[in-house]
């Protein structure tokens, strides 16, 4: 499917919206200079367009499927991944130590946004690999580090996550996976897990799964899990993949959609695998790969909205259908209500793309300086960045195909699979009410304190663009305002209280956020058509914010007064 990089907006927002400069001032990121971020985005760009999006429904129509025990992947997604792995894009933030090129995270997702646009089923493959690179990179020892991570920065091995079982999904603390000690510092693994995104591929020389399991003496829940890295081959002396290891695809599963990535059933059986971190404190470990998914999880949503949006615009300018008011006979894109739809949609792009680049920055910016302020930003932003980036995916493929009327509803046009390839997002990485949940729960145990912090900085936003901007910085202000109130209800709340509205609240802080973004951009513009997009999100989109705070201080009890009983038909 045709695709065009946005690289005018990503440029627009790093240097006038998310405050990019602050990261390249730093000492970590000073190589980070505009020539070097340009020629990234360029570079990028221009892979996504011209290798990476004709793969697109290569993905849908030819899907992975296993053969013999192994998984053989869709013609052409070869070709794509050693063009991935070749240019560097898998350890754009990787220690440099290891062969990455150590530039801002900010950057990476960036690139990551693109790459989701032009074919998301095959950047699934590249985004787990750099989890596992940053969960290696905390957490494993100097030999495991120094043989596993120049060939995942490579590309020349990849990485999965394994966490979920056939009874154990979002309840990580039923994992019954075992980790029997071998007596030589190894460990055999022997379990089954499922749902594994990209838990083989042809086009690697292997594939290193890190494990979820339990030793014998570990005690129950989730302070019982360790965490192991398990090789698809056993890698010799001179770190070569040598003899197969006891583990094997049982199945592929049959999806909606991301038909040309592999999801599979993995069997573990007395698998030789190494212990990452400390024993029974695997799922922090884990958590390193998983926060630095979500974000990459959230892009993912952004930029499968992006490429529905483009594959839906190219379409209303082409299609000749009626007359309206304003042009006569013409094309659907001028169309009041398409017109509506077309710059709903990219006001919400727009809008979620710079949160998910705020929080890139904040990243950015605490392992530059080590500020606690910094990591509780970037904490505080990931749920946001994740649950709301995939909502909106999956809102904007849907109206993707709306704007194709009838014909989105037929396969061959492409439309649909926008829509079944993102629906997963707001499911895997934790759903969309886990990350609502994380939100008002361990995010607000500091009281709310780095909310507020964002709160003020949304107002102060908003009084200095007052004077040139008045309409929209008043809705701006009094928006932030409502978020004020319900965050300092949300902080006195008892968990089920706010678990109950955690939903509406998150989507309601994401919509403040982007009217905040807006109004950066209008500011900056100084009239034009970025400040025409700021009024469409701020006149049209900002006001959800009064019910879905008003929803989200509901309560639980009129939830709970409906018995289980009373939910059935």
């Amino acid at each position: 499917m045709p695709y065009r990089a946005p690289l005018r907006d990503f440029r627009f927002l790093l240097d006038h919206v998310v405050d990019f400069a602050s990261v390249t001032a730093t000492e970590r990121f000073a190589e980070a200079t505009p020539d070097v971020t340009d020629a990234i985005l360029t570079e990028a760009g221009r892979l996504c367009e011209e290798v990476l999006a004709p793969l697109q429904r290569a993905g849908d129509t030819d899907p992975a499927r296993l053969e013999n025990g192994a998984v053989r992947t869709t013609p052409g997604f070869a070709g794509g991944y050693r063009a991935i792995a070749e240019g560097g894009w898998i350890g754009i933030s990787a220690d440099p130590a290891h062969g990455g090129m150590g530039l801002p995270q900010t950057l990476t997702t960036a690139v990551n946004d693109m790459m989701s646009a032009a074919c998301l089923s095959l950047q699934l493959s590249p985004l787990l690999t750099q989890g596992q690179i940053e969960a290696l990179a905390h957490h494993a020892d100097d030999h495991v580090k120094a043989l596993y991570l120049p060939k995942l920065i490579a590309g020349d091995w990849s990485g999965t996550m394994n966490l979920s079982e056939p009874q154990a999904g979002s309840d990580v603390g039923a994992v019954a996976t075992r980790a029997a000690p071998n007596g030589d510092g190894t460990y055999a693994i022997t379990g089954q897990k499922v749902w594994i995104s990209w838990g083989d591929a042809d086009f690697v020389a292997n594939v290193c799964h890190l494990v979820l399991a339990r030793l014998p003496d570990a005690p129950a829940g989730t302070r019982g899990i360790s965490l192991f890295l398990v090789p698809k081959y056993l890698p010799d002396e001179d770190g070569a993949p040598g003899a197969a290891n006891a583990l094997g695809v049982v199945s592929i599963e049959e999806k909606l959609g991301l038909h040309g990535s592999p999801t599979c059933v993995m069997s573990y059986d007395g698998a030789t695998g190494w212990m990452i971190g400390e024993p029974q404190k695997g799922l922090a470990a884990m958590f390193t790969m998983m926060n630095n998914a979500r974000l990459g999880v959230g892009v993912q949503g952004i930029g499968a909205a992006e490429g529905a949006y483009q594959h839906a615009l190219a379409f209303a300018r082409e299609r000749v259908q009626g007359r309206t008011p304003v042009t006569g006979p013409g094309t659907i894109v001028d169309h009041a209500d398409v017109r509506r739809m077309l710059a709903g949609m990219r006001a919400e792009i727009f809008a979620v793309r710079a949160i998910a680049l705020s929080n890139a920055v904040a990243t950015d910016m605490a392992q530059a300086t080590g500020a606690p302020g910094w990591a509780a930003r970037a904490a505080l932003l990931t749920p946001i960045s994740k649950a709301h980036g995939t909502d909106i995916g999956i809102e904007v493929a849907s109206g993707g195909i709306q704007i194709f009327g009838g014909m989105g509803y037929v396969e061959e046009t492409g439309a649909a699979q926008y829509l079944r390839d993102v629906r997963v997002t707001a499911i895997y990485e934790g759903t969309n009410g886990i990350q609502a949940m994380d939100l008002v729960g361990r995010k607000m145990a500091d009281g709310g304190e780095a909310a507020f912090r964002l709160i003020d900085e949304i107002e102060a936003d908003a009084e200095a663009a007052r004077p040139d901007l008045p309409e929209l910085a008043g809705a701006v202000w009094s928006a932030a305002e409502t978020l004020r109130e319900t965050t300092e209800w949300m902080a006195a709340q008892e968990p089920v209280e706010r678990f109950a509205g955690a939903v509406p609240y998150l989507r309601g802080f994401a919509r403040v956020l982007g009217a905040q973004a807006h109004l950066r951009a209008a500011r900056a513009e100084g009239g034009g058509p970025r400040t025409a997009l700021a009024q469409v999100f701020i006149r049209r989109i900002l006001p959800e914010h009064a019910a879905l705070f008003a929803a989200a201080r509901a309560g639980s009890s009129d939830l709970y007064a409906l018995s289980q009983e009373d939910l059935a038909p």
